[in-house]
């Protein structure tokens, strides 16, 4: 994921996840769209994962994505909350902490576009 990111312009600064998604925080190269990085980064990491064997013949990425800017001023503490993910999660799903975040900043959205 780091050197998809790479190649298309970005700087990667922290890529954690657990078993149901992945938290990437990085630079967005201003000539590439969000749509594009994200297509690319699900491309080439479903490609990786399909040759590590047959168990992963299966595997897939979920339809959708959602994409959050963050200002300078949190970079470490955002990289140290995605550094810790499998921990943070075993308190809180990924779906509660994202409905909580959309509901807290008063973002529009419909949930059944949330998830696959």
């Amino acid at each position: 994921m780091g050197e998809t990111i790479t190649r298309l312009g970005g700087i990667p600064f922290k890529i954690n996840g657990t078993n149901d998604h992945i938290h990437i925080l990085t630079t967005l190269p201003r000539t590439v769209p969000i749509s594009k990085l994200v297509e690319d980064i699900k491309r080439n990491s479903s490609r990786w994962i399909k040759g590590k064997g047959q168990i992963y013949q299966y595997f897939s990425w979920q339809r959708g994505y959602t994409a959050l800017s963050v200002s300078p001023s949190v970079k470490t503490v955002t990289m140290k909350y995605i550094a810790n993910q499998k921990e943070h999660h075993r308190k809180r799903t990924y779906t509660a902490e994202l409905l909580e975040f959309l509901r807290r900043y008063n973002i529009q959205y419909d949930e059944q576009y949330l998830w696959d």
